[in-house]
């Protein structure tokens, strides 16, 4: 039996980037998904746009048809990439930026699953898909509609997609887990919003100060170990805390 085969999106920086690092010095091979390649990383890697899922998806499906023959121990499906548009009420936001965040965050998550579950139904190995959420999927938070959105709506779409692969013969475990506050790019926006529009910008700035964020490497290791727990997918909406 060969190693883990574990697909990654959003690799190229942040806790995307300490994930693959871990993965690839566990034994994995890994296949990373970001719109740029990460310097480094020993692994096969696509520079894509997940904003056209579609294409992506389609790509994905045809690789993995490829793999079937690997006969790799697992394979996993890590859905990490995501994007924030600007900070601001829903009317002061671009169209074009809030169908971006949704087509990346939401829309990207749900194709690639798909084109997963096609592609590896016949595999006779564990199959897993990660879906990487935030507390803000399950509270809401002004000027945040589209994230908020993206990430409920990848909450919801894991659970029905659990309901699904627990009718099937060798289904996949699925969840969507949010992984803490992590001290990445993303927190900077959200420290770097302009009060006005957004009210909620001091108490990001108060866990900076208070030291509360949790390091991409420490928050890595948290979500790949709560993916290896044997019960992972018995809660399709999970937290790392939990």
């Amino acid at each position: 039996m060969n190693a883990p085969l574990t697909i990654l999106t959003g690799a190229s920086r942040g806790m995307g980037r300490a994930m693959a690092e871990q993965l690839l010095a566990a034994g994995h091979q890994l296949l990373c998904i970001a719109r740029k390649p990460a310097a480094g990383l020993a692994c096969e890697q696509w520079s894509a746009d997940l904003a056209d899922a579609p294409a992506v998806a389609a790509r994905l499906d045809a690789w993995l048809a490829q793999r079937a023959a690997d006969k790799p121990a697992s394979v996993t499906l890590i859905n990490n990439a995501g994007t924030i548009p600007r900070i601001a009420p829903l009317g002061g936001v671009a169209a074009d930026d809030l169908a971006h965040a949704l087509r990346v965050g939401l829309e990207a998550p749900m194709l690639l699953t798909g084109a997963f579950l096609r592609a590896t139904a016949g595999w006779a190995v564990p199959r897993k898909v990660l879906n990487i959420s935030s507390g803000l999927g399950r509270r809401a938070m002004a000027s945040q509609a589209a994230y908020c959105a993206a990430k409920a709506g990848m909450d919801h779409f894991t659970r029905c997609v659990a309901l699904e692969e627990a009718q099937q013969p060798n289904g996949a475990r699925v969840c969507s887990l949010a992984p803490g506050v992590i001290d990445t790019d993303m927190q900077v926006q959200l420290r770097g919003a302009d009060p006005r529009d957004f009210p909620d910008r001091g108490n990001f700035v108060g866990m900076k100060e208070q030291g509360a964020l949790v390091s991409p490497h420490d928050g890595a290791a948290r979500v790949l170990a709560y993916l290896a727990r044997p019960d992972f997918g018995s809660n399709p909406a999970g937290d790392v805390r939990d």
